[in-house]
């Protein structure tokens, strides 16, 4: 795998804590538990697993230009190219660990919100499937994560039906929402549902407590459908929600460039601003360094106008398929402003994976896959505060600065802010 190095700015702003690996429970060799991840994409679901000590076996994926993508940043031998409909159970490997990050199409707010009877979003229940025709070698432990949207889908019932369906796989399931912004100057909130097939009996039915991550809609739903087994474990709090960074993650082009917006396009843009929003690129223009902030193109009244963000962190990353979803970059300094689209390696950073290798992926191949992936400091963060407990109890509570293990450490370290 490729050894990322997170700079000061894009990292986590505290150190994080490591359990020493185990070597029971049928983890592989070096004490390491073994994952599949399925709906794969570029990897940066593997990428935090394997920073947080684990060791990704087996990895699923239909789109051929992220599987390219991902060859190029890790070892492809164990990553099957095709429809997760065609996969037996049978077929994947014994491991401690699986993973779905499925499509979020039908469930975000900025789609048709068909929820789980749509056709990309519903593809969870091929997941499940999979998981069913495994039987008695099921893993302990599963993570899938998705917008939040899925909280809300068809009034809460998609997340019931996919609690319900976990818990007749027998995993008792806890529910985490948890934002990159915590991690790196990128808004992003995702769901995470956590199931277990043991967890600690003390905290089966427990209500969320200091430092809980679970929602607070989440004792509405236990009350709603008291048949669910949920838990909640103890965790430390995560980071503090960063309100700068994005500077720092930008990439530096000069004046002269022909990157930034001239022209018609520069003049549609201050054209469309509000006069709160021409507010905040007048200020940017009069920094005395470079500062920073994104913008949306919103309709608001039937026109088309973009919106800047009053803080210097980025909007949350999309999929770029046009309209409102590409995320420009309004850079302003000594009384000039400039605009421009942001660019494929300022997604990699602000997904904590600054120096991911997009191979021969066009801009527009690499900016669409960024934008689809998981942001890997808070996955890392998960898989460390709340997974290794769940596979290791005796380690459930880990010291803050326990060193990693020798064997855990080879191409996975990287920086603390």
């Amino acid at each position: 795998a490729v050894v990322m190095q997170l700079p000061h700015s894009v990292a986590s702003p505290r150190p994080l804590c490591y359990p020493v690996p185990m070597s029971e429970n049928g983890f592989d060799s070096a004490g390491r538990p073994r994952a599949a991840e399925f709906f794969a994409g570029i990897g940066l679901v593997r990428m935090a697993l394997e920073q947080a000590g684990f060791e990704v076996v087996y990895a699923n994926d239909v789109d051929p230009t992220k599987h390219a993508m991902y060859a190029r940043n890790f070892d492809a031998a164990d990553f099957t190219l095709a429809d997760i409909r065609s996969l037996a159970g049978a077929a994947i490997p014994d491991v401690e660990l699986a993973t779905a990050s499925f499509p979020c199409t039908d469930l975000s707010l900025a789609g048709a919100r068909a929820g789980l009877s749509g056709s990309e979003s519903g593809l969870v229940a091929e997941f499940l499937r999979i998981l069913r025709e495994m039987e008695g070698r099921r893993p302990p432990a599963v993570l899938i994560e998705n917008v939040p949207g899925f909280g809300s889908s068809n009034g809460g019932t998609d997340l019931r039906r996919t609690l319900a369906a976990l818990n007749d796989l027998g995993y008792a399931c806890d529910v985490a929402l948890l934002d990159a912004r915590r991690f790196v100057p990128q808004s992003r909130a995702r769901l995470f549902i956590l199931g277990s097939q043991s967890p600690p009996a003390e905290t089966e039915g427990c209500a969320p407590g200091e430092g809980s991550l679970r929602p607070s809609w989440m004792s509405r739903l236990a009350g709603a459908d008291s048949g669910l087994r949920l838990f909640s474990v103890p965790h430390p709090p995560p980071p503090e929600e960063l309100q700068d960074g994005l500077d720092e993650a930008a990439e530096q082009f000069p004046p002269e460039h022909d990157i930034w917006w001239g022209g018609e396009r520069l003049a549609a843009f201050l054209d469309s601003l509000s006069a709160l929003n021409a507010g905040r690129a007048a200020a940017l223009r009069e920094s005395a360094r470079p500062a920073h902030a994104t913008a949306f193109r919103r309709t608001r009244r039937g026109r088309s106008v973009w919106e800047i963000r009053a803080d210097r962190i980025s909007g949350c990353l999309r999929t770029t398929r046009g309209g409102s979803s590409r995320q420009a970059l309004v850079e302003g300094c000594g009384g000039e402003l400039r605009v421009r689209w942001m660019t494929a390696r300022e997604y990699a950073r602000l997904q904590g994976a600054p120096e991911f290798d997009f191979g021969s992926a066009t801009e527009a191949q690499a900016t669409f896959a960024m934008g689809d992936a998981v942001c890997v400091p808070a996955v890392r963060w998960l898989a460390e505060h709340y997974l290794w407990g769940l596979l290791s109890p005796s380690e459930r509570r880990c010291p803050e600065g326990t060193a990693r293990a020798a064997a855990m450490t080879a191409g996975s370290a990287h920086e603390s802010r």
